[in-house]
């Protein structure tokens, strides 16, 4: 199926590794122009390198911390103009809530909340201009089944979720700009690994064994790969999309048991 987007602009952010390195994959095959985004400048340039050889669109890297100012100031510069925006930053730590300060709380915030909304400030209105625009907002399933060890995530994500469903109905919608969430479950990144080991040490058990447990615990009986998260973040991001906006599209390989 071609989606439509080749030579669309796509600024991606954590994009690595992990499932916003997948994302970055599936828009570079796509033909789109990509801006990617992380803090380690080696594992970043690595990865831009791979993206340049699939022989499609531009890439440029862009080492910095997206959390800050500074950080989305130089990433936004270095997108000539953003079509797509892939939101998305590193979670916050595991642990018990009662352990955690303000501080810790904040810093959940500005990274999995308010640093995704101040991008979005940034690119929505000159889209909507365009006519045209897809944003992506890469939360985790925990939004829908909140994960113990996860607090401050499971908080500062479910606001970001929350902020959205009123945004993605703005007069937005009618300027051709959607705006969606993609739910993560257990995926095979480092960022489950370490849950699973801080799991584990709690528990008094091996990481692996927690892996195994999450397995058995998907209708799929496994993890899921970057690869076919990337594909659904291009899917949310082609021409073919554009009837779908403030909905939070759920991966995780039916784990959730609800019906809604």
């Amino acid at each position: 199926m071609d989606l439509g987007i080749e030579g669309r602009w796509a600024l991606v952010c954590a994009a690595s590794k992990g499932l916003g390195k997948g994302c970055a994959t599936a828009l570079a095959k796509e033909g789109v122009n990509v801006v990617i985004t992380a803090r380690g400048a080696d594992v970043l340039e690595a990865t831009a390198r791979e993206l340049r050889s699939l022989g499609r669109g531009e890439v440029r890297a862009v080492a910095g911390d997206i959390t800050t100012a500074a950080g989305r100031a130089e990433a936004l510069a270095a997108c000539p103009q953003v079509d797509i925006l892939v939101n998305n930053a590193g979670g916050p730590p595991p642990g018990d809530f009662r352990d955690w300060d303000r501080e810790a709380w904040i810093k959940a915030i500005d990274a999995n909340m308010l640093t995704p909304i101040e991008l979005m400030k940034a690119t929505v209105d000159k889209m909507a201009e365009r006519g045209w625009g897809r944003v992506v907002n890469i939360t985790s399933g925990a939004v829908k089944a909140p994960i113990d060890v996860l607090g401050l995530s499971n908080g500062a994500r479910s606001g970001l979720t929350g902020f959205v469903a009123g945004v993605a109905r703005s007069n937005l919608a009618a300027r051709g700009v959607t705006v969606n969430g993609l739910l993560p479950g257990w995926f095979d990144t480092d960022r489950v690994r370490t849950v699973a080991a801080s799991t584990a040490k709690r528990d008094g058990v091996t990481a692996e064994s927690i892996i195994d447990a999450r397995k058995r615990g998907v209708p799929a009986r496994r993890l899921g790969t970057i690869e076919e998260f990337g594909a659904a973040c291009a899917f949310l991001c082609s021409v073919h999309a554009g009837y779908i906006t403030g909905q939070n599209l759920l991966m995780d390989g039916g784990a959730y048991p609800g019906t809604f």
